[in-house]
């Protein structure tokens, strides 16, 4: 069964390369996916009628008890044979139902593929949470196929109102399979059915199924989405809405009904739902002129019965139901297929305009009235079988067997007036006002009027729109002739319900009361097709009530409405508002839960040095000067005092780890900050700020004490012992290192340092994505392209001494710049021999300093070299690959402090995308590539070698996942610098910042303002 889905799964990703190759012949290649869960399932029929179907169990999450569980019996034996036969003629259809330049054949395929193998995942799954997974798959799938014709508007909303109802469902079912997972202590779903929980919380989980049911299915109230959806593509509405999607709904029911049809709660739901839905659908359907729309809402009035039949809890209602299942499957199947060939042949779908198709389509007249027989119930065509066992099972609650015979007197009306109007040559047709549909013709569900359209003209449709509909047709037929090997195959599920004598299934039981209700049935389905015209007109004049569509709508629509006031009221775009407000329901929340349920401990040491009062006492007042100050750059300052005082702690308490990573954190920090600050007024606001200084500085009180309250209560509050207690002992022996930190971070909880670095490049991008508006720029600022001024700002000095010889100053703008005529400019490379920095000739003058350059040109090496020893050594002493980029991050920060967005591009020519990317895929390779050595993901090997003049090395693979984490790290420092520092340098330059400003409607600091680098 694994291989199965496999199979279907990978058809769905190469479907776009099989239609670009294949074009529409790529349909028949794709129908080996489901004709292989068909062919499958009937060579299993044997052993899963003796019990002996086969079961798959694949360890998925072993720590949390998650399990591929797979099981065929068979209810999911049935289920198979309908997704995967019924789906494997509908794409045989597909191929000549598009045409050859029809858009998005390639998407539509695949997504077709990966819903049916989604449907075979749910209805074959043997654990609950798995069954759960599968079902939301088709929910997803489903939308994208109804919504294949994303330009019209039809479609979209079709598809959103489908999604948002099932997704609404099946977050209810969710909660029931939680629930009645938890009351079974499993979820393996055999062992729940056999062993079901009862009392309150079963109830309600069962509740809760059954929502999921309800919406999955279209039982009312949320019946309306099946006939919007009809503007999905036809096969779509076959194979979705008659065999498939709609029937997972009838699946969950008849798979949980064995255990609580019993249910008071499950009993009248079931019952009044799935009578409603019967007597609504055929209502409706009476009264549609769209063939689509009389088979949609004839679709929803089956569903209603065969949903009642699986899930009213006796053995006889039990095997009917599961009879109905499939007829339903063959003829709603077969039918949706022949409407699709009539509009490709006419061009509409009106029954109004349709006049003697019959005549010029013989076959597609056949496969129509074979599917139309089976559905109104006469023999000996399937549906006649099932209905008959289940009017048979109905005899002891006759307001139940009443409502069906109801109900199938509206199936016979509807279904003669299906296939009348879609194949009968009629004397007088009305012409009718055509509205967009799924092929571009037809009607929508709210008819038109009248117009003076002309009668549709036939043409001849392809053969592969015929002949998967007359084979199913047939089917229909073929399987009512062997109703006992249909009882034999379908009487082991029935068996498994506690109540109610055994059923048959039968051609010709004799002349009892229930063939003389069906015929009594058929004479009032055939009466009421005869008054079809008035039957008509007096519903038009009847009061229909509000309309389950109408009445969504508006909610949605006063749901939007509610969730813009909402909005405006609480995102007032303060950001110190929302975190003020994130921080006082923190300290009310947790503080006062801390406050009231817990003790603090008695034994509390201040403090084990002195040096921890004066690190911890500028901590608190650097915290609170911070909360009082109003200009930007002072609170910044303060902020990154109070940060280097936590790592003097972090040092006093013996992790210099933590200390060095402390201390360039907040240097990085700080640096970024700053870049920020450039563009912002130097004070938080022009407006007195006393009073709101003491809000924060009582907000940060309050938090400071809540969180230091925690920290003392929480170590108590422990009932088993750390995880990390044998941290020390596993650096040694399985991380091949001493530093604790550094193989935690690389070893032992290495998932954890993966997810960390990808938050660190999802940061990056995010960080970019607010400077660089429209895309993302390339370009890297090098010397050799800057402009000539900028070139020649180097030369500066030597001219102005030139100015101050006795012979007086060159003449001559050129030669006030060193160009002139009388002296000659030394070649770029004599003149960079005298520059400190590469890039130093292109800052002003005015803006350079030699003793920062001279410092930077002596320390910038120092720290690169510096930041390799920490990250060779950091296995085994404080360092590593995260304190390492840290380090050579700095050293491209002062790099670009002293000599500008060209000095960066000359200390990193390389594009801060190329190393995120190329960190996170070293450290993800280095897990994969253990794997496929034999090895577990992310595991690590020692190797201990012995190099001349070097001596003895002891290198752990490890050490090539803390490179990328360090290609990672500066890959971040470099996009912060190209983003924050040399594009925000760029635009001051080039006045493009004024412009922004003037745009969004604000004010943009000058270029030369204070503070602004060049």
């Amino acid at each position: 069964m694994l291989l199965l889905l496999l199979v279907h799964f990978a058809a769905a990703v190469v479907a776009p390369a099989l239609f670009s190759w294949f074009g529409r012949r790529a349909f028949w290649l794709l129908a080996l996916a489901p004709a292989s869960a068909f062919v499958w399932a009937l060579s299993w029929t044997s052993a899963v009628a003796d019990g002996r179907g086969p079961v798959e169990q694949v360890e998925w999450i072993p720590a949390l008890g998650l399990e591929l569980s797979f099981r065929l019996d068979t209810l999911a034996w049935l289920m198979t044979i309908v997704v995967g036969g019924v789906g494997a003629l509908v794409l045989v259809y597909c191929a000549g139902y598009f045409s050859a330049a029809a858009h998005g054949l390639g998407r539509f395929g695949g997504v077709f593929v990966a819903f049916a193998g989604a449907m075979l995942g749910l209805v074959t799954a043997d654990d609950m949470l798995l069954l759960f997974v599968f079902w939301e798959l088709t929910t997803v799938t489903s939308y994208l196929l109804i919504g294949h014709y994303a330009d019209r508007k039809a479609s979209r909303r079709a598809a959103m109102q489908a999604i948002v109802i099932t997704t609404a469902g099946g977050l209810a079912m969710l909660v029931g399979v939680v629930l009645l997972g938890q009351a079974a202590r499993t979820y393996r779903l055999s062992a729940v059915i056999a062993d079901p929980p009862g009392g309150t919380v079963a109830t309600v989980a069962v509740v809760c199924l059954l929502i999921g049911v309800i919406t999955k299915s279209a039982l009312i109230p949320f019946h309306f989405w099946l006939p919007a959806a009809m503007a999905a593509p036809t096969p779509v509405s076959a194979y979705l809405h008659a065999a498939a999607m709609v029937k997972a709904g009838v699946y969950l029911v008849a798979r949980f009904a064995p255990a609580y049809s019993t249910n008071e709660a499950w009993h009248g739901i079931v019952l009044t739902l799935g009578c409603g839905t019967l007597l609504l659908g055929g209502y409706r359907a009476l009264r549609q002129h769209d063939l689509k729309l009389v088979l949609a809402f004839g679709t929803v009035s089956q569903l209603g019965l065969i949903v009642l039949l699986v899930g009213l809890g006796t053995k006889a209602a039990a095997l009917a139901g599961l009879a109905m299942l499939g007829a339903h499957a063959m003829f709603k199947a077969s039918l949706f297929l022949v409407v699709g060939g009539i509009d490709a042949a006419t061009g509409t779908r009106d029954l109004r305009r349709l006049s003697g198709v019959g005549r010029r389509l013989p076959l597609t007249a056949t496969a129509g009235a074979l599917a139309t027989a089976s559905m109104i119930g006469l023999p000996p065509f399937a549906g006649y079988v099932a209905k008959e066992a289940g009017l048979e099972s109905l005899h002891d609650l006759p307001w139940v067997l009443g409502a069906v015979a109801v109900g199938s007197v509206l199936t016979v009306a509807y279904g003669c007036r299906l296939w009348w109007g879609a194949f009968s040559t009629k004397p007088a047709v009305v012409p009718a006002a055509v509205t967009e549909s799924d092929e571009g013709h037809g009607l929508s569900i709210a008819d038109a009027g009248t117009s003076t359209a002309a009668p549709a003209k036939i043409t001849t449709p392809s053969l592969l729109l015929v002949w998967p509909a007359l084979i199913l047709a047939v089917l229909g037929l073929a399987v009512a002739l062997l109703p006992q090997l249909g009882e034999h195959l379908l009487d082991p599920y029935a068996d498994t319900y506690p109540e109610g004598a055994p059923g048959h299934l039968t051609l010709w039981a004799g002349f009892t009361p229930t063939f003389v209700l069906t015929l009594g049935i058929l004479a009032a389905g055939a009466l009421l097709f005869a008054v079809r015209d008035r039957v008509e007109r007096w519903q038009a004049g009847v009061y229909r009530g509000p309309e389950a569509d109408r009445v969504y709508r508006r909610f949605m629509r006063r749901l939007d409405d509610v969730a813009a006031d909402v909005t405006a009221v609480t995102q007032r775009g303060s950001l110190p508002l929302y975190l003020g407000i994130i921080l006082l329901v923190f300290v009310v929340g947790v503080g006062g839960t801390t406050l009231v349920s817990t003790t603090l401990p008695g034994d509390v040491t201040a403090w084990d040095q002195p040096a921890q009062v004066v690190f911890g006492g500028m901590t608190v007042v650097s915290a609170i000067l911070v909360a009082r100050a109003r200009r930007r750059l002072k609170a910044v300052i303060l902020l990154g005092i109070g940060g280097y005082a936590v790592a003097g702690l972090y040092l006093l308490h013996g992790a210099p780890d933590l200390a060095l990573t402390q201390v360039l954190v907040e240097t990085v920090t700080l640096v970024v900050f700053v870049l920020v600050l450039r563009r912002l007024p130097p004070y938080f606001s022009d407006r007195p700020l006393a009073g709101s200084r003491w809000v924060r500085l009582g907000i940060g009180l309050a938090v400071g004490l809540t969180v230091a309250g925690i920290a003392l209560v929480a170590p108590g509050a422990r009932l088993h012992a750390p995880v990390s207690e044998h941290f020390a002992d596993e650096a040694v022996t399985f991380g091949g290192g001493k530093n604790i930190v550094n193989v935690t971070l690389v070893d032992i909880r290495a998932w954890d340092t993966m997810g960390e670095i990808s938050v660190l490049l999802v940061a990056a991008t995010g960080v970019a994505s607010l400077v660089f508006l429209s895309r993302r720029a390339g370009a890297i600022f090098r010397e050799r392209d800057a402009p000539a001024d900028r070139a020649v700002w180097g030369e500066v000095p030597d001219t102005m001494a030139q100015l101050r010889r006795p012979d007086g100053p060159r003449s001559g703008a050129d030669e006030s710049r060193g160009q002139g005529p009388t002296s000659e400019v030394a070649p770029r490379s004599a003149a960079r021999a005298r520059e400190w920095l590469r890039a130093g000739r292109t800052l002003a003058p005015q803006r350079r300093s030699v003793i920062f350059e001279v410092v930077v040109r002596l320390l910038f090496h120092t720290m690169i070299v510096y930041s390799v020893y920490l990250l060779f050594s950091g296995h085994s002493a404080p360092g590593g690959g995260f304190a390492a980029g840290l380090v050579t991050g700095i050293a491209l920060i002062v790099r670009y402090l002293a000599g500008g967005r060209y000095e960066l591009g000359e200390a990193a020519p390389v594009q801060p995308g190329l190393l995120l990317g190329g960190g996170l895929f070293l450290s993800a390779g280095v897990g994969l590539v253990a794997q496929l050595v034999g090895g577990s993901v992310l595991q690590s090997w020692q190797l201990d070698l012995h190099v001349p003049v070097i001596g003895d090395v002891h290198l752990v693979t490890s050490l090539f996942f803390d490179i990328g984490v360090y290609l990672v790290v500066v890959g971040l420092v470099l996009d912060v610098l190209r983003s924050l520092g040399a594009e925000i340098d760029r635009r001051a330059e080039t006045g493009e910042d004024a412009e922004v400003g003037e745009a969004v409607g604000g004010d943009a600091e000058p270029a030369d303002a204070p503070g602004v680098r060049p």
